[in-house]
């Protein structure tokens, strides 16, 4: 039985791999996996004697370390921007008033908003009634009467 040999530029092809997965589904994670497969190849070019076993490791020991700097830094700086909530459309509405589409019924109705109908949770309401919302949670609002 032969020994598994690893060469330098496989470990670049490796990570060469995996910015191409990076680029099809962004996150920054597997650019971080990238780029300990390329440092594990220039650690492999500069000392070719280094095992299997000890390759394995150093990718392994990169890899979580780059992951957990880079989450530890995201919390610590986070981007900052001037639409904080562009992909959060229903925590857009909270506090904005609306007419009910269809009355609140058993604790359920129905809001128009633009051009999409949202389904809420709130007190017994006739149709039309003005309802200002209190909470997003997903895709249902919680509303109360706007007096």
């Amino acid at each position: 039985m032969t020994e598994l040999e690893i060469f330098f530029w496989n470990w670049w092809e490796l990570a060469l791999v995996l910015l191409v997965i990076e680029l099809l589904a962004p996150g920054f994670f597997f650019m971080w996996l990238a780029a300990s497969g390329f440092v594990t190849g220039c650690l492999l070019l500069l000392i070719p004697s280094m095992s299997v076993e000890l390759q394995a490791l150093i990718f392994s020991v990169l890899s979580i370390s780059a992951i957990t700097f880079w989450r530890l830094y995201g919390k610590k700086y986070p981007v900052i921007t001037d639409h904080p909530l562009l992909n959060k459309r229903g925590q857009q509405y909270i506090g904005r008033v609306f007419s009910l589409y269809k009355p609140i019924e058993n604790g359920e109705g129905k809001i128009k908003v633009d051009d999409s109908i949202w389904k809420v949770h709130g007190q017994d309401c006739d149709i039309n009634t003005k309802v200002r919302v209190i909470a997003a949670r997903g895709t249902v609002f919680d509303v109360e009467r706007a007096e």
